[in-house]
């Protein structure tokens, strides 16, 4: 079988939840025997095709952008011919790029969307795009939603349940360095081990301006692993606040970050908003056995995170809930470790990547199986 996976980013000219979850999948189906290509938008890497693992990667110059949409004339070309080759396109959605060159092709090889996230701030721009998302997401064969969670609580995705699956995230331990020694020793002598972690992009739905308001004037221990557009704002809170336990390192080698997940107490995931879906790094938490902390906002961050069996779970935009979350865990250390091993637990029967790549596979198989009757 071929796949094709279609998103507007990708390692390694970018990275982030939807990027991890498509290289997870990708490498996971790649090494079952399938040929995988990723066919996405860039301002850095030449226009031809390059092995990544176990699959090959298919950059197109980026042309602008509108509206945070990027747009690319040679994708029209290339989308074209690997959907010539392949059995099945994989879309990410939401994307509006996406659909254009969905119809633009006239695509009709079996297509499933695995369905990210609900728009949620653009507001006004989703006026106009709603009636090309909803064709769009009328026309593929499958969407797939993330989590039970979301699929209960989308109004978009209530509107095509009859052909929506869940299956969740899933990663894969052995695609994780294992830290040195000298790693660790270093990363301890630098940020000790009782300090709560948060990795991810730093964007507006983050919450992680709630997370500085909730450490202001305490002794918790706070350690942010990423970049992004808010990143410049953030650090100017934290100096507003004089937030002298709140370190920022910026992006990070996966050893690095690997070794920060080994040593922390706890992960500290404070997102507010809907555009928050799912949650990788939550599931990174669990696969190292740490308990976790979100924030109930009706997606799959909490079927990732159960409050009181895997870790706690707060009311969103609430740093005051947030604050006491963190207090508990760092004056209960054993109901901490009992959280982080639950965490474990869950990941091992619910989000491994083999389990997500199984069900990846069952439904291919099943689209192949619908359009050879058709």
């Amino acid at each position: 079988m071929r796949i094709l996976h279609f998103f507007k980013t990708y390692f390694p000219d970018s990275w982030g939840g939807t990027q991890s979850f498509i290289y997870q999948l990708a490498e996971g189906t790649a090494k079952r025997g399938h040929t995988v290509d990723v066919l996405f938008l860039s301002r850095e890497l030449p226009s031809r095709p390059q092995t990544l693992g176990n699959h090959t990667i298919h950059p197109v110059r980026l042309t602008f952008e509108l509206a945070s949409t990027g747009f690319s004339i040679a994708a029209f070309k290339r989308f074209r011919g690997l959907v010539r080759q392949a059995d099945i396109i994989h879309y990410h959605f939401p994307w509006p790029f996406m659909d254009v060159v969905h119809f633009a092709t006239r695509a009709s090889t079996p297509s499933v969307v695995t369905y990210h996230s609900d728009v949620v701030r653009q507001r006004y721009a989703l006026k106009v795009y709603r009636p090309l998302k909803n064709r769009f997401l009328a026309s593929v064969d499958r969407i797939v939603a993330t989590s039970p969670n979301y699929l209960a609580t989308s109004r978009v995705l209530q509107q095509f349940a009859s052909k929506t699956r869940v299956i969740p995230i899933g990663i894969d331990r052995s695609l994780y360095p294992s830290p040195s020694d000298a790693a660790l020793d270093r990363w301890r002598s630098l940020v000790g081990d009782r300090f709560f972690l948060f990795v991810g992009m730093l964007r507006y739905y983050k919450g992680l301006h709630i997370l500085l308001d909730a450490v202001k004037s305490t002794n918790l221990a706070i350690v942010i692993v990423g970049a992004g557009p808010i990143e410049q704002q953030l650090r100017e809170q934290a100096l507003r606040l004089n937030l002298s336990n709140v370190i920022f390192l910026g992006e990070l080698s996966e050893e690095d970050k690997v070794a920060l997940l080994t040593l922390c107490l706890a992960v500290v995931f404070p997102s507010h908003l809907r555009s928050e879906a799912f949650g990788i790094s939550l599931l990174e938490g669990a696969m190292f056995e740490k308990p976790m902390i979100s924030s109930e906002i009706g997606t799959g961050t909490t079927y990732v995170n159960i409050h009181g069996e895997t870790g706690l779970v707060v009311p969103p935009s609430d740093p005051h809930a947030l604050r006491s979350a963190m207090t508990y865990l760092v004056e209960h250390p054993a109901e901490a470790k009992r959280m982080g091993q639950n965490a474990r637990l869950r990941y091992e029967e619910l989000f491994t990547a083999d389990i997500m790549v199984s069900k990846y596979l069952d439904l291919y198989e099943e689209m192949l199986g619908d359009s050879r009757t058709e």
